[in-house]
């Protein structure tokens, strides 16, 4: 191609070129030319951006050797540093990478897209920037180790059959939300019945656990309606036609249909319209999902998300959620995801049993309304009891 033709080619084409090589050639390639650096350049064409979330996506874990020192190239857009920290291994940004050098906006935006809104109680009189890499190094030390020296407590949201939520806190070292649950199982009768367990969602350093009771109740008394509006939310269900084991998640859209059982009505057409007029549920972005919860709180394809195991107004089986429903952050570390017992994956006991799962950290009322803003919740009680 001569450089007349080259030259006559629309940016947006060339950026989407750029846009399909590794890291390493663009590095090259954005210093051939003029114009080549020019596009590269461009925050608005941002040729960067693809390759960089391949590498991150990088199923074995190993990032180009080009992303380590990426911040010192001037062709790069600063916005693509944001999502690096938003998404990375935290021992890849406290130890291999180099850091940008980003405003304290900036700084804050990275903080609140990785980490859950509770936790700015961190940042006290430093710097975004500070308080970025204290609570990343604490992540990752306590991934690292038993210490518990900076969270004596770690705090738990419950939800309870009538409405109602509490936040209750126990003692971080040798915390277990498995006998935390079956104490609360106890108060509500529940005991005879099997504990089970799902993935809420998944951040770049925790994932959001639900511990609750499945059960064919004889009256709707027992039913814990904000617990399956929780796993479920209105109106949104897994399409019939994907299956979770083996689609492809490199398509990122938003997958959502509405059910059956509520939208046959005129009044389920009318609160669907509502819903998408008034956009009650976005892509969550603050914090940002990893990316085997990326749709949420849509359905995501790749296998990871279970939340529908059921379909329509019940579970697996026809049964429903009971009782009250705990919730609990885990933090995620190297050996969080392996296997070490029999049954399913990713759900149920093989959340809490194993090494590298029992580490947890505090999720508070202003988590629980970040990542479930629709939930309709009575009344909000610290620490235990009925509120009065």
């Amino acid at each position: 191609m001569s450089y007349s033709s080259f030259d006559s080619l629309p940016v947006e084409l060339v950026a989407d070129i750029l846009g399909e090589l590794d890291i390493a050639t663009l590095v090259t390639a954005s210093y051939l030319c003029r114009r080549l650096h020019a596009i590269s350049s461009d925050s608005s064409l941002n040729p960067w951006r693809r390759p960089i979330l391949r590498t991150l996506r990088n199923t074995n874990g190993l990032y180009d050797p080009y992303l380590k020192h990426l911040s010192v190239r001037s062709t790069v857009p600063r916005q693509n540093f944001v999502e690096i920290l938003s998404i990375a291994r935290a021992e890849y940004i406290l130890f291999e990478a180099s850091l940008p050098n980003l405003k304290d906006t900036e700084w804050e935006d990275c903080f609140r897209r990785r980490f859950l809104p509770g936790w700015t109680k961190a940042k006290k009189d430093i710097s975004w920037k500070g308080a970025f890499l204290k609570v990343l190094h604490r992540i990752w030390h306590r991934t690292h180790s038993s210490c518990t020296s900076d969270e004596a407590w770690t705090k738990y949201v419950v939800l309870n059959r009538n409405g109602t939520a509490n936040q209750l806190d126990g003692a971080s070292r040798n915390l277990s939300p498995l006998l935390i649950f079956e104490q609360l199982k106890l108060q509500n009768n529940l005991s005879h019945l099997v504990t089970r367990i799902r993935v809420l969602v998944e951040f770049a350093d925790v994932r959001i656990i639900a511990l609750g009771v499945l059960n064919k109740p004889r009256t709707a008394f027992t039913v814990n309606n904000n617990a399956r509006a929780l796993l479920h939310p209105p109106f949104i269900e897994k399409p019939d036609n994907l299956d979770a084991e083996t689609e492809d998640t490199s398509d990122v859209s938003d997958i959502a249909t509405i059910d059956d059982a509520t939208s046959g009505t005129s009044e389920g057409r009318t609160q669907v319209q509502n819903s998408s007029l008034n956009q009650i549920y976005r892509r969550l972005l603050h914090p940002l999902p990893a990316w085997s919860h990326e749709c949420y709180p849509f359905y995501t394809r790749g296998g990871e998300d279970k939340r529908w195991l059921g379909t329509g107004g019940v579970e697996e089986q026809g049964m429903q959620w009971v009782g009250t429903l705990m919730l609990i952050a885990q933090l995620v570390g190297p050996h969080t995801k392996e296997r070490f017992i029999e049954g399913p994956a990713l759900q149920d006991r093989d959340l809490v049993v194993g090494g590298g799962r029992s580490q947890y950290a505090s999720f508070t009322f202003e988590d629980l309304g970040a990542i479930a803003p629709w939930l309709e919740i009575t009344n909000h009680i610290e620490g235990a009891g009925l509120g009065h």
